[in-house]
């Protein structure tokens, strides 16, 4: 009971906190973005987009991407529920699910959410991982939905980097970040066992090309 009371109390005070310090902290930063070509060619189609981004970015993604209207995928464990009070507070609508704990529900509720007009947000290698190493999820939303992926990756001059599975990053005051959009994956409708994993080793390739052409620029070879 008290472990319970303990969790529901933090659940109010610590995504409120974040968002607000990290808000503070993301103003400090010179933002410069690459491949804006790609966003505006999407924009342009008037369609919805699926945003797809390694587990470690998703700190800054979030923040960066706060001024669209969307709907993002988030784990369905107990600690996910942080993830999803921080990515409310931040505007987005979350569909809950995760390849062991409900995860076509979520992939519904995206499909729903998408037919409605909002683009998607969806972790690309999963909440569990192995680290960058494209999971399911993006490539079924695409093609159920027909909707164009589209690649995101950020490096930093300065930042935490973080003991986890993925090793989550947060930029620190004043550092000077690259965003990258790459070159959008386009799947086919209803699309067959036999192609999907050509599909998923493409969207791995383009993220990790992003990958390495955005942590060159730090003068380095991985975060």
């Amino acid at each position: 009971m008290k472990d319970g009371f303990l969790y529901r109390i933090s659940l109010r005070i610590i995504p409120f906190l974040y968002v607000f310090i990290t808000s503070l902290l993301f103003l400090t930063c010179r933002i410069k973005t690459h491949g804006k070509e790609f966003r505006s060619q999407l924009d342009s189609q008037n369609v919805p987009i699926i945003a797809s981004f390694w587990h470690y970015t998703i700190f800054y993604v979030f923040y960066y991407l706060r001024k669209d209207s969307a709907v993002v995928m988030v784990s369905a464990s107990k600690d996910g529920e942080y993830i999803n009070r921080v990515a409310q507070k931040l505007g987005f609508t979350t569909a809950r699910g995760s390849r062991k704990k409900g995860g076509m529900q979520a992939i519904k509720s995206l499909i729903r959410n998408m037919r409605a007009g909002r683009n998607a947000g969806i972790v690309a290698d999963g909440s569990q991982g192995p680290a960058r190493v494209v999971q399911a999820g993006s490539i079924v939303l695409a093609s159920r939905t027909a909707a164009p992926i589209l690649p995101m990756v950020w490096s930093c001059d300065r930042y935490k980097r973080f003991g986890s599975w993925d090793g989550t990053a947060l930029p620190l005051p004043f550092s000077k970040i690259d965003f990258f959009y790459g070159e959008p994956v386009i799947v086919p409708p209803k699309i067959k066992s036999e192609e999907f994993e050509q599909y998923r080793l493409l969207l791995e390739e383009r993220l990790n090309d992003l990958y390495t052409k955005a942590w060159a620029l730090q003068n380095k070879t991985e975060h």
